[in-house]
């Protein structure tokens, strides 16, 4: 049963705002990572407990925290209900299956969107949702598992990189987003770079675990689509929303998000086009291969048939054949198939059938 379907059945005829965890189990503990940060000074530390989190809130500094594993609910409750965050949003972070999408509530922003990345075992392109929840001071983030693509930020941060340490919160959380778009244009070159070496397969030598490959691609092609066609109405609605939590300074840089979106999408669908015409082309291959052989054989047959012919009528045991007892007959016989048969053949050639 497909995952959004399982969501669905598990939360029948519960109460709206009923938090039930929809995703993969995962054994290990949830780890909360704080980076509290200004122009001049920087506090990261990862607290044992939620509560550790809390004085953070009413904080003038720029407060990110980075919550990796949204299984315990328990702990959920205690971060919505202490920042303020509607039990339907705390639904919708505990069930990994939503779809990217942005909701803008009075004292924060609430956005969902797919971190697309490749599983190094199975080389598999898989997602992970990512919310985040953007505050006047802070951004709240949340993800399954360990391990994002959020590295360069937080070595930015660390090391004064850039203007992120003089913005607000805003700008923290548009550099997560830019971050999960960028990464997909790496997913998206990976994924060219298979489609050249595919085309190469498919022209000279296709077999049928070609075709499995190019059903797949299509697959990953459809899955990424899914996950970055909602992400240009959600930064769309950021730039032209009426929130006060997004500043003008930082307005600029979203639109060069929303660029980047529309550029990912026009590779996800010229890809798509591409892959589609790979199922005609393989057909096509294995059409003409299968032509070619036809060709060979039947050119075999025209040749043998009346050489067959030839060999039926001496073969006849007739007592009164003026050959039979020639004494060149043996010799006149083959004589006569290998003229038949070079002539044929030098026919075949002249009409470029060979």
């Amino acid at each position: 049963m497909h995952r959004s379907v399982k969501a669905v059945s598990k939360k029948a005829g519960l109460p709206p705002g009923t938090l039930v965890y929809v995703g993969k189990r995962g054994e290990e503990r949830v780890k909360v990572d704080i980076i509290d940060y200004t122009d001049f000074k920087l506090q990261e530390k990862t607290v044992k407990k939620v509560e550790e989190c809390f004085p953070f809130k009413n904080k003038p500094t720029v407060t990110w925290l980075n919550i990796t594993g949204i299984h315990q609910i328990d702990i959920i409750e205690k971060i919505g209900k202490y920042f303020g965050i509607h039990s339907l949003v705390l639904e919708d972070i505990v069930n990994a299956n939503q779809r990217s999408k942005i909701e803008d509530f009075e004292n924060h922003l609430f956005l969902v969107l797919r971190m697309i990345y490749y599983d190094k075992d199975s080389g598999d392109i898989k997602s992970e949702q990512i919310s985040l929840i953007l505050g006047k001071h802070f951004v709240i983030s949340f993800q399954e598992t360990e391990g994002d693509v959020f590295d360069p930020i937080r070595d930015r941060i660390r090391k004064k990189k850039g203007k992120i340490r003089k913005m607000g919160s805003d700008y923290l959380a548009y550099t997560l987003i830019d971050a999960i778009v960028d990464n997909y244009f790496l997913i998206l070159e990976k994924i060219g770079e298979k489609i050249e070496s595919l085309e190469e397969t498919v022209v000279g030598s296709p077999d049928p675990k070609t075709l499995d490959v190019i059903h797949k691609l299509k697959g990953d092609l459809i899955h990424i689509r899914k996950s970055v066609w909602p992400l240009r109405e959600i930064i769309n609605n950021m730039l032209r929303g009426e929130s006060k939590l997004i500043k003008k300074s930082t307005a600029i840089y979203l639109r060069d998000i929303y660029d980047h979106t529309i550029q990912v999408i026009d590779n996800v669908e010229t890809f798509k086009e591409m892959v589609s015409g790979m199922v005609d082309i393989y057909l096509s291959s294995i059409s003409n291969r299968m032509n070619e052989i036809m060709k060979v054989l039947t050119i075999f047959a025209a040749i043998f048939i009346p050489l067959t012919f030839v060999a039926g009528v001496y073969g006849m045991n007739f007592e009164f054949m003026p050959e039979l007892r020639w004494r060149y007959g043996y010799l006149f016989a083959w004589l006569v198939i290998l003229l038949v048969g070079g002539s044929m053949l030098a026919y075949f050639n002249r009409k470029k059938w060979i």
